[in-house]
């Protein structure tokens, strides 16, 4: 296998041990289209870099990666660099609250109040305008299913929320939320609300009894065996995330930024808290074995994490037929795919029809020129290449 040196790509072929890849495989794979079909968009500029996964539910297919973790520094794309999935976090979350789903714990139409009580007697706003505001009382009020799936009426943040969205404990941004009166009656609408997870977060909190991070990296990372996904990178850690960027002066070139979202450093426990949201790190490997296990109706490697029903739940529609967005729980969900996209631009896939998973991490803001049609140049190039994945 060689790759032309002066596309600056890399291809990577990893068998995620379900089933082994035999060398005639490997030189066969080898052909595949993906990396230069993308790399283009780093040659004019309008990407820094990429990680790009595909697998299917037994094995990762293919590896690559172009262009720049570090432009100033030279320093390549890897397989194992590490992104800020931001609202990616949302499916990891969801997924670790349907552990206790499992466990019995907790039910998806109980009332948010059964567990955290701080939410009794939360109010809609009915009407309002720049002299007024009419509060009433919900036909019910916020359910479980209701916050993972964006129908609670909970908004996306709260006032607290500032400068960015990981410096207060997860128990207090919650407190924030119940003292904040809904948008709407829930199941009316579908509204976006990072604040709804999060709560979903502090449920488990107050039902595991430990700290969500805790929980997240016993019953769900571990696991899954996804080692690097975290809401504190290490320092070997930090020093594999690909740097930020935005479009440069005249939506030309590119410009190094940095989260805006998120407190820096980014290693510091001591003013950074958890953004079940959007916090966590991880790399293309670990979002592969998430999505694998859910593929594979809730196991992994002859384990078993979630149970058949509880991935349904989280992979099907869960919005009102009446309204425009389809989700889940969690999960951006319809028709024949589930997954989630995050604020930096990176996404995830799960193509059932298919039985493929497409894995796009990159580190943007924005993107100049036409950078915002790489992500499409690599789903294509993925589908020509394995074809064989169809049903």
């Amino acid at each position: 296998m060689c790759v032309s040196k002066k596309y600056h790509s890399h291809i990577l072929w990893i068998g995620l041990a379900l089933l082994p890849i035999t060398a005639s495989e490997l030189f066969a794979q080898a052909a595949t289209p993906v990396a230069t079909n993308v790399q283009p968009f780093v040659e004019r500029q309008e990407l820094a870099g990429a990680v790009m996964l595909v697998a299917n539910k037994e094995k990762v297919l293919t590896v690559e990666t172009v262009g720049w973790a570090d432009i100033a520094a030279k320093k390549p794309m890897q397989a194992e660099t590490i992104f800020w999935i931001a609202s990616q976090s949302k499916p990891i979350t969801a997924a670790a609250l349907m552990l206790l789903v499992d466990d019995g714990k907790v039910s998806l139409d109980d009332p948010v109040e059964k567990y955290l009580p701080e939410f009794h007697g939360l109010m809609f706003v009915a009407e309002k305008d720049d002299n007024h505001k009419l509060l009433e009382k919900p036909t019910h009020p916020p359910t479980v299913r209701n916050i993972l799936s964006h129908t609670s009426g909970i908004p996306f943040k709260s006032a607290l929320e500032l400068p960015t969205l990981d410096v207060l404990p997860l128990s207090v941004r919650v407190r924030s939320y119940a003292m904040t009166p809904l948008l709407f009656n829930p199941d009316v609408r579908y509204e976006y609300s990072n604040a709804g997870i999060n709560t979903a977060a502090r449920i488990i909190e107050v039902v595991a009894k430990m700290p969500f991070e805790k929980f997240l990296d016993e019953r769900l990372c571990q696991p899954l065996g996804m080692k690097d996904t975290t809401f504190w990178p290490t320092a070997e850690q930090d020093a594999r995330i690909a740097k930020a960027y935005k479009a440069g002066p005249k939506n030309k070139g590119l410009e190094e930024t940095k989260i805006d979202q998120l407190h820096y450093p980014l290693t510091d426990k001591t003013e950074r808290f958890p953004m079940p949201a959007g916090g966590l790190f991880a790399t293309a490997n670990d979002l592969a074995r998430f999505y694998q296990m859910l593929l594979n109706g809730g196991e992994l490697g002859g384990k078993r994490i979630l149970s058949e029903a509880a991935v349904k739940e989280l992979t099907k529609r869960q919005t009102p037929a009446t309204l425009q967005q389809s989700y889940g729980l969690g999960f951006s969900a319809g028709g024949n795919s589930f997954g989630h996209g995050g604020a930096y631009s990176t996404n995830t896939t799960a193509d059932t029809d298919r039985g493929l998973i497409l894995v796009w991490l990159v580190q943007h803001a924005n993107f100049p020129g036409e950078g915002n049609k790489s992500q499409d140049a690599f789903r294509n190039a993925a589908y020509a290449a394995f074809p064989a994945a169809k049903k």
